[in-house]
């Protein structure tokens, strides 16, 4: 940001978009996001195995096409579209069109065979995967005033925050729907509306298919009093200052997403809405248990047990309570059943 809007009010949600996105923003850095925060796919490759294996079920039910698609939406510098295109069957990869999305330039030295471009592209017959991608979307951040009235939060450069004007149209209409605040003063929320319209953008790209959603997750019935807006700088939480100097997330509301078959904990529905799961039932099924290996093959087989070993401890990281398999998985079919209730491809 210049010095001449250091000064200026703006709603977080424009602020937002200048820190993170704009011509020097957080995002388009040269360490990427990786540099700041640990995400699942930089905690083990496991993951990336997993997204492979949903990409072997979509493709079952698409019925093996000519070009399978793999959409990678906020791809940071590659790391899970990489990752998925080396775990996949040779026959499955050979068909395989991956493609990077995001705001940044393409990484040196990235697979020739993935696409970099600043939007998905349309058509897509196969899987779109957005890890961590909707909690940086920008929202605006409502906050209610000594009159219990909601109110738009203002915000300079420097993170100095003020109420503006009372929150109205679509987004008063969001906040009373999804989100709605009681007339208790300093109560906060972020109005997600942004994120349903940039989710439903994104999976009107695909023809048929399957689009994933994993995040930071709050549901009507478990919505922060105070909003969950902050930043993030160097793998530590910080305070939320729009300058360019940090990441700045809040958690997603993606119940209002999509229309839901089933929520958080519930088995996957056979409806062809969609659905949430955390992410230890969604990789559960995807076939990550996280548990130990038989002791006795320490004795038969050393070096599996090891390996084993390993890979348990990743894989219990990846479902942990209270840490990543707390996650929220936001599962939509298109056109096609839900892959989920298919079990795990071999």
């Amino acid at each position: 940001m210049t010095d001449e809007t250091a000064g200026h009010w703006r709603g977080w949600r424009a602020a937002t978009e200048a820190a993170l996105y704009g011509p020097d923003g957080f995002y388009r850095r040269p360490e990427g996001p990786a540099g700041h925060f640990r995400t699942s796919v930089h905690a083990s490759p496991l993951f990336a195995g997993a997204v492979a294996r949903l990409l072997c079920l979509v493709d079952e039910a698409l019925g093996g096409p000519e070009s399978l698609g793999f959409v990678d939406m906020g791809a940071g510098r590659g790391e899970l579209v990489s990752g998925v295109l080396a775990a996949l069957p040779a026959g499955v990869a050979a068909r395989t069109r991956a493609c990077a999305v995001e705001v940044a330039d393409r990484p040196a030295g990235l697979d020739h065979r993935i696409e970099w471009v600043s939007a998905p592209p349309q058509g897509t017959a196969g899987l779109l995967f957005a890890n961590e991608w909707l909690d940086n979307v920008p929202v605006e951040v409502a906050e209610v005033d000594s009159s219990g009235v909601p109110r738009l939060v203002l915000v300079r450069q420097d993170g100095t925050e003020r109420l503006g004007e009372p929150v109205s149209g679509a987004e008063a209409e969001w906040l009373g729907r999804w989100w709605p605040l009681s007339a208790e003063e300093g109560l906060r929320a972020e109005i997600g509306l942004p994120r349903d319209e940039a989710w439903a953008s994104a999976v009107a790209t695909l023809d048929r298919g399957l689009a994933v959603a994993v995040d930071y997750v709050h549901t009507a019935e478990t919505r922060p009093p105070f909003g969950t807006l902050t930043g993030f700088r160097e793998g530590r939480e910080t305070r939320p200052v729009p300058d360019g100097s940090c990441d700045i997330t809040a958690h997603v509301a993606l119940d209002a997403c999509a229309p839901l078959d089933a929520l958080a904990g519930a088995s996957p529905s056979t409806h062809s809405g969609a659905l949430l799961l955390r992410q230890r039932e969604a990789l559960r099924a995807l076939g990550i248990a996280g548990a130990r290996p038989p002791l006795a093959l320490a004795t038969t087989h050393p070096a599996a047990y090891v390996r084993a070993l390993a890979n348990a401890g990743e894989g219990a990281e990846l479902t942990a309570l209270g840490g990543l398999g707390d996650f929220g998985w936001l599962v939509q079919p298109v056109g096609i059943p839900n892959p989920l209730n298919q079990g795990p491809c071999t």
